[in-house]
């Protein structure tokens, strides 16, 4: 009774399994044949199936042959064995595999993986980098799990003739797309040289560029009319220039140029930049302005506004001072641009007879002004960094009703500790009116109108 429910089993099989094939087979050859021949050939199969049915109604069923239960055996145990060993690789790479390699990888996270960082600045700290290849050992067993599965399909599909065809479709399904990308990375081979070969000459030309901006710096090369503190930020502007003449070149070689996605894309990323960037541009242009207009520049004491400071950076986007108590202060280009810029460096040159420090007092009618002279400029004389040519000098800069304003005037080409001498002079001056016996306190006046509680009419 077993053997009888086998033999029925392998016919069905066969029946249904190799029957496709065949029909197949006589469906392709029949292609090649005359319409003649083909009309022959339909009556001779209609007649087989008659005969074959009649064959099998006066017998029963018609069991396969020998040969064919045979050749169904092989290929369902190669199949067998296809699964087995599928199945075995991946107890191995679920079980021993992976589950080696994550107990290597902690292991020498304790002393032979180092944090990954750029230069100075970390990036990511070792148990950081352990993390990340854990992750990256599960995802690559998943996809070796992946890659196995999808070999097991198709190799057994493809023993039975019924199933082969979808073995051929899931091939497909791999097979086509790398294919294509294949043959499009071979035909992109010319438009990759040409890129590399633009690229190339983009950078020894920037290396050009910096090489001059360079000497220039230097001042081993002078050009007429242009500065040496113009070296650098002009060696920029044309690094930004060519290295943006050459994305215009590159852009119609890269894939995809042509696609309307990407040409889309390419648009909104202009639209996005140029509204959230307005006021970026708006300093980056102004900075340019300042740089030719050269107000100032590295290590300058200024005043920006009520700030003063020193120059400790300038770039294209701001600048930022530093001030005397090390406060740092940063200015937005534009607002540099559009304020006032007093620059105490531009008296302190060579040529130049040094930043003029001033002092006011007042002092009153009964004192005489050539004594008050004379103690102010010695006060100068005696301060410390004070030049003495150009002598100091006083101007008298005001006639009041009860004192005159007197102002002492020296030079100094020590700008970086200028509140320092403006400390020691403000001492000198007190000391030299002390010395003399001469009281700084200047009297005040107030004229009450009022006598005994009245009014007192005005006499005007």
């Amino acid at each position: 009774m077993k053997k009888k429910y086998l033999c029925v089993f392998f016919m069905l099989l066969v029946l249904f399994l190799p029957g496709g094939a065949a029909q197949e087979s006589s469906t392709g050859s029949a292609g090649e044949l005359s319409p003649a021949q083909q009309e022959a050939a339909a009556d001779h199969a209609v007649q087989l199936e008659h005969e074959e049915l009649t064959e099998e109604t006066a017998a029963g069923f018609s069991f396969p042959s020998d040969a064919q239960i045979l050749g169904f055996a092989v290929r369902f145990g190669i199949a067998l064995l296809i699964i087995a060993f599928q199945a075995l690789l991946m107890w191995l790479v679920w079980q021993k595999l992976f589950k080696w390699l994550p107990e290597k990888v902690v292991k020498a996270g304790v002393g032979k993986i180092k944090p990954l960082a750029i230069k100075k600045y970390k990036i990511l700290s070792t148990k950081q980098v352990v993390n990340v290849i854990l992750v990256l050992l599960k995802i690559l067993k998943y996809l070796i799990t992946g890659l196995q599965l999808f070999l097991t399909f198709p190799m057994v599909f493809s023993l039975f003739p019924a199933t082969r065809h979808f073995a051929f479709t899931l091939f497909g399904y791999v097979l086509h797309p790398l294919r294509n990308i294949l043959v499009e990375t071979i035909r992109y081979i010319p438009n990759f040289i040409t890129i590399i070969i633009i690229v190339i000459v983009t950078r020894y030309a920037v290396k050009v560029l910096k090489f001059f901006a360079a000497q220039i710096a230097k001042e081993k090369l002078v050009i007429p009319g242009f500065y040496p503190e113009w070296a650098e930020p002009t060696y920029k502007i044309l690094h930004i220039l060519v290295w943006a003449f050459t994305v215009a070149i590159v852009y119609p070689y890269l894939p995809g140029s042509d696609s309307r996605i990407f040409q889309g894309v390419s648009v909104l990323l202009g639209i996005i930049f140029s509204l959230g960037s307005s006021s970026a541009i708006g300093n980056l242009v102004a900075g340019l302005v300042i740089t030719y207009m050269r107000p100032f520049k590295i290590g300058d004491r200024v005043q920006i506004k009520e700030i003063t400071g020193f120059v400790v950076e300038k770039n294209l986007m701001v600048v930022r001072l530093k001030t005397h108590k090390n406060e740092y202060v940063t200015f937005p280009n534009l607002t540099i641009l559009n304020s006032s810029i007093t620059n105490y460096n531009t008296s302190t040159d060579e040529d130049e007879e040094g930043l003029i420090l001033h002092v006011e007092i007042t002092f009153g009618y009964a004192t005489p002004w050539k004594t008050i002279h004379e103690i102010l400029i010695n006060a100068a004389l005696a301060t410390d960094n004070v030049e003495k040519t150009p002598e100091p000098f006083v101007l008298q800069t005001g006639l009041d009703d009860f004192y005159a304003r007197y102002q002492i005037n020296c030079y100094t080409k020590a700008v970086e500790i200028v509140p320092k001498i403006y400390a020691q002079l403000f001492e000198n001056i007190q000391n030299g009116f002390h010395e003399a016996g001469i009281d700084m306190t200047a009297a005040h006046y107030e004229v009450s109108t009022r006598i005994m509680g009245q009014a007192v009419p005005n006499a005007g």
